[in-house]
């Protein structure tokens, strides 16, 4: 956890109810001890958001709504520019540009970056800043690029941290993609391969008069 994190998450109604079911002395204890801590993305946390394929992003709209849209690439797509500042490029999708329109209005944005097979997850507060057809915005293209070929960059966003946290595992349903099965997927293809080879050599001498 930040030093931040609590004076943006934990508000009077929040530390109510951390009264009411008697976690609040344990956070108190913990903000104390965050008084020298820093707000910066450490190792840790860098090296996390450096191998990650996909989050989830909440803005707030006009009307008070919350939305969360689900972002994903290949992993790496989102870049540490520095230690308070991450960025990615923001592809064409359905055009409906909720998100878009949401930090027009409010440029706050709330990030949850998920490692399945681990269970562990990252939560990210942060404001965000978008560059489309300023002058800034063709060198970030280039250095917020994919490694897919296909994608169309509408613009790039940066995301300047104000605080974060890390999540238990506890409740995490751990879940995987085929790239992080594929080591074990392949001594199975092996194991099979090499019974199959051994059940044609059998079978041929079972034949044999």
């Amino acid at each position: 956890m930040s030093r931040s994190f609590p004076e943006v998450a934990f508000t009077p109604l929040v530390k109510q109810q951390q009264e009411l079911h008697d976690s609040r002395r344990q956070y108190a204890r913990m903000e104390q001890a965050l008084q020298t801590s820093s707000d910066d993305l450490g190792a840790n946390e860098q090296a996390f958001l450096k191998l990650r394929d996909s989050f989830y992003m909440a803005s707030v709209s006009e009307t008070g709504w919350p939305y969360i849209q689900h972002r994903g690439g290949p992993a790496g797509f989102v870049h540490v520019i520095g230690p308070d500042v991450i960025g990615f490029a923001d592809l064409r999708g359905n055009k409906q540009y909720i998100s878009v329109g949401n930090l027009q209005h409010d440029a706050r944005v709330a990030l949850f970056f998920m490692d399945y097979p681990n269970r562990t997850r990252l939560k990210i507060l942060g404001r965000v800043e978008i560059h489309e057809d300023d002058a800034a915005a063709p060198a970030l293209f280039e250095s917020l690029l994919t490694t897919d070929p296909t994608a169309v960059i509408e613009r790039a966003i940066l995301i300047h941290i104000e605080a974060f946290d890390w999540n238990c595992p506890q409740h995490i349903t751990p879940r995987y993609t085929l790239a992080e099965l594929e080591p074990s997927l392949a001594s199975l293809r092996k194991r099979v391969s090499d019974l199959e080879a051994e059940n044609t050599k059998l079978r041929a001498l079972t034949r044999r008069p």
